[in-house]
């Protein structure tokens, strides 16, 4: 029984970070022209999106000591694989036939890291930088902090490396800045910061100059989040952002049209991209039962109920309060799309929802999509006679029950 509470749990919390995943990510030579526009210095790179564009990038670049990235939205990629083979997101090259060649083994493939899962994520582009010799590693972050209800500004004199095992292994290495979020952070803490982590007095006004215009890009571009890891202070005295990760929260995309045309959608699930379009909220999961539920409370809540009968859901899906016959069988599609489901489980309560909405559309797309798997429905609350008498009419084999505990159980019985 701990066992399955701790799963259901984890499903949970899985659940929850996805029900509330509200930020666009953008690819690092993107994060880069970013960060030049503010004025913050980094190593200078040039993208490439063919072998044949890398050999020419490295060809003009003025100078062969150059590093060729692979444009994957995900962490580790210098310690991933590709699916042809190919060892490592990241290397140092030393000419143009060599940045031909890499990029060759790069792009068309998928980059696997640890995540990206199994499937891995394919690789479009890459981007050539210049070699700049680091003497320290440090690591700074903006983001939106719960404990102070503000803004932050979080930095360790031990960057370059995971930020989670810092804390874990040395909490005291994190300094966490709150930042007034009208007045910014001023010059005089940041010079302070630039001290206490050690800088040297050469570097620190650029370190500052960093920390204060990391925060206008915050502030400016409605960003949730920008992880500088490492930032650079080099053998010739100066500090750059070696690399870069911006997070940006989606209901500000009214407001920064520039910003959301960044957007890669091949970085993304083909079914969330798909889902998104139809306004659903929807997470591709791992497991066997497709689900159907309205609201992301209850959507947990079957999520919780399945494991504890020893199912495992196949995504997080939540129609909402206004969908259509139209939306469900949209729904219906995309849960099809997965060749793992082996049932469905659709649990509606019926408030601002209508359960004969819902009854309409299952048995749209049960006819329409030749729905051969086995089908559980579960409705309760508005219009709930009405939909109960439209699947009995129907004369199809749809698995109607009014218990969730029942029909959960019956999910995942049909599942095996």
């Amino acid at each position: 029984m701990l066992a399955s509470f701790r799963t259901t749990g984890s499903l949970a919390r899985r659940a929850a970070s996805a029900s509330q995943r509200r930020f666009l990510s953008i690819h690092e030579y993107q994060s880069v022209n970013l960060l030049n526009s503010y004025g913050i210095p980094t190593p200078k790179s040039i993208v490439a999106k063919s072998p044949e564009e890398a050999y020419s990038v490295a060809q003009n670049f003025g100078t062969d000591k150059l590093v060729i990235k692979a444009q994957v939205l995900a962490g580790g990629r210098g310690k991933g694989k590709f699916d042809n083979g190919f060892q490592g997101g990241v290397h140092t090259i030393d000419s143009p036939q060599q940045a031909q060649e890499y990029a060759g083994k790069m792009i068309g493939s998928k980059l696997i890291t640890k995540q990206t899962g199994a499937g891995g994520r394919i690789c479009n582009a890459v981007m050539l930088a210049e070699r700049r010799d680091p003497s320290h590693e440090y690591y700074v972050a903006v983001l939106n902090d719960r404990v102070t209800q503000g803004v932050v500004l979080v930095a360790s004199n031990q960057g370059g490396m995971n930020i989670e095992e810092v804390a874990a292994t040395n909490p005291a290495a994190i300094i966490t800045t709150p930042i007034d979020f009208e007045k910014g952070l001023s010059k005089s803490t940041a010079l302070e910061l630039a001290r206490t982590l050690g800088i040297k007095e050469g570097g620190q006004e650029e370190a500052a100059n960093i920390f204060i215009n990391l925060y206008k890009i915050f502030k400016d571009k409605d960003a949730t989040q920008i992880e500088i890891n490492p930032m650079s202070e080099t053998v010739d005295g100066h500090v750059l952002c070696m690399d870069a990760k911006f997070g940006f929260d989606d209901n500000a995309e009214f407001r920064h049209e520039d910003i959301f045309t960044l957007r890669d959608i091949s970085q993304e699930e083909p079914s969330e991209v798909e889902a998104q379009q139809a306004g659903l909220n929807f997470i591709k999961l791992d497991g066997s039962i497709g689900c159907l539920v309205n609201g992301a409370g209850l959507a947990m809540a079957t999520m919780d109920v399945l494991a504890l009968h020893g199912g495992n859901p196949a995504n997080f899906l939540d129609v909402g309060g206004g969908a259509t016959p139209e939306t469900v069988k949209k729904a219906f599609e995309i849960l099809l799309s997965d060749p793992k489901v082996k049932s469905i489980f659709i649990n509606i309560f019926g408030g601002i929802m209508r359960c004969d909405y819902i009854a309409e559309g299952v048995i749209k797309a049960t006819k329409e999509l030749n729905l051969t798997i086995p089908l559980v429905v579960r409705l309760k609350g508005t219009m709930e006679a009405e939909a109960k008498a439209m699947i009995k009419a129907s004369g199809l084999k749809i698995v109607a029950l009014d218990s969730l505990d029942e029909a959960a159980e019956t999910a995942v019985q049909l599942a095996v």
